[in-house]
């Protein structure tokens, strides 16, 4: 008997007016797993993850975690359910009025109960998971680099241990240096938590080191899954125009 999926996304259909964004996605990802999303600009990836977070209400499918249907939570049972998760945000999005540590514990004291000085414990060991040095956390998010506001934010996603983690274009806006840093802290960071993880990216440096397996969604449908590692034999038109970045191909580029 196979286990249980981790999360399971059968036949979610999402739309804006007549806007189709999701038409249909099906996707499966087993426990530890780390699975990244890639595609376009446009193609339904951040709807997806709202879908499975429950900020967007899908017209049809169902979405599973660990076998349970989760579309039409509400109450004490979201909130059960959103404390499986963590994300990185694709611009990190911390809060401007908080130190550093206090966004890294946010969720630890505004969601958990935690005591401050118990959080900030918490928030000091995961800065220190991530790289940084008590001295960070006493700053302001406005006197971080780019790369440290990335590491604070994986330091937030990791803080509540999550069971599941989302990760935003992790790289957006690194060099390629700071952007391999970043993926191999990823890596690390999910391998000591044994969590599952879905991340969605234009970045094919970074999916191939962080990734397990890789979906590519198209037109609101997944049109290739498999292992990363058969990711350039796929056989498969969209991706390999995707992945070497060909203008021409199945893909036109609305311009």
């Amino acid at each position: 008997m196979s286990e249980t999926p981790k999360l399971q996304l059968s036949d979610v259909h999402k739309s804006f007016g007549r806007k189709v964004v999701l038409a249909g996605v099906d996707l499966t990802v087993a426990r530890g797993e780390s699975l990244v999303v890639i595609g376009g600009s446009g193609t339904g990836k951040s709807v997806m993850i709202k879908c499975v977070l429950g900020l967007l209400k899908p017209e049809r499918g169902s979405i599973r975690v660990d076998g349970e249907e989760t579309i039409g939570l509400s109450g004490g049972r979201r909130r059960d359910y959103l404390a499986k998760f963590g994300m990185l945000f694709q611009s990190a999005a911390l809060f401007d009025s908080l130190k550093v540590w206090e966004n890294v514990a946010f969720a630890l004291i505004e969601g958990a109960d935690m005591a401050r000085e118990a959080a900030r414990e918490v928030a000091l060991e995961k800065l220190r998971r991530v790289g940084l040095g008590p001295e960070v956390a006493e700053l302001d998010p406005a006197e971080l680099s780019g790369g440290m506001r990335k590491r604070v934010g994986l330091a937030r996603a990791i803080a509540t241990e999550p069971e599941i983690i989302f990760f935003d274009e992790p790289t957006t806006g690194l060099d390629p240096i700071m952007g391999d840093v970043i993926n191999r802290l990823i890596v690390e960071c999910v391998r000591d938590l044994g969590a599952t993880t879905l991340t969605i990216t234009h970045d094919m440096a970074s999916a191939r080191t962080i990734a397990h397996k890789v979906a590519m969604l198209h037109q609101g449908r997944i049109v290739w899954h498999g292992p990363a590692a058969a990711i350039d034999q796929s056989g498969n038109p969209f991706v390999d125009q995707f992945i070497h970045g060909r203008a021409e191909g199945p893909i036109a580029m609305e311009l």
